[in-house]
């Protein structure tokens, strides 16, 4: 396999699991489910049914903290699209268009959290965007 396709293929995977997480995470569902609709409409309950049950096991280890289970299921999405990319090149380019699209709808979303704290006398305040780790002693 090309070293680019590959590669495209990794970053959409890893992108996809990550966008499970999010509030475009429908818009990403019906997107790649039309895809496989129109590619290989034979997989496509079948895909739509994975990006569900993906999409509870993504939401249980960020719960629980599981970095393990995220890369698996990283792996597992990066497999899903190599395939459908070997079997249909121009999914490529559609794939990619529905990832830009859908990474600035998130990045949107993000950009719009406002955080605010107070601290007095000897308080501590932590706040993040995303994973916070604290490791005090």
């Amino acid at each position: 396999m090309d070293p680019e396709l590959t590669s495209f293929t990794q970053t959409a995977g890893t992108t996809l699991v990550t966008l499970m997480a999010t509030e475009a995470w429908q818009h990403t569902r019906d997107g790649v489910t039309r895809l496989w609709q129109r590619l290989q409409p034979d997989r496509a309950q079948t895909v739509a049914d994975e990006l569900d049950a993906s999409r509870e096991e993504v939401l249980r280890a960020h719960s629980a903290a599981d970095q393990e289970m995220l890369s698996e299921l990283r792996l597992q999405w990066q497999g899903y699209l190599r395939r459908l990319v070997l079997a249909q090149p121009e999914a490529v380019e559609d794939l990619r268009r529905l990832l830009d699209e859908v990474g600035s709808e998130a990045a949107a979303h993000a950009a719009r959290i406002t955080q605010h704290g107070t601290a007095s006398g000897q308080a501590r305040i932590y706040q993040a965007g995303r994973d916070m780790h604290i490791n005090e002693r």
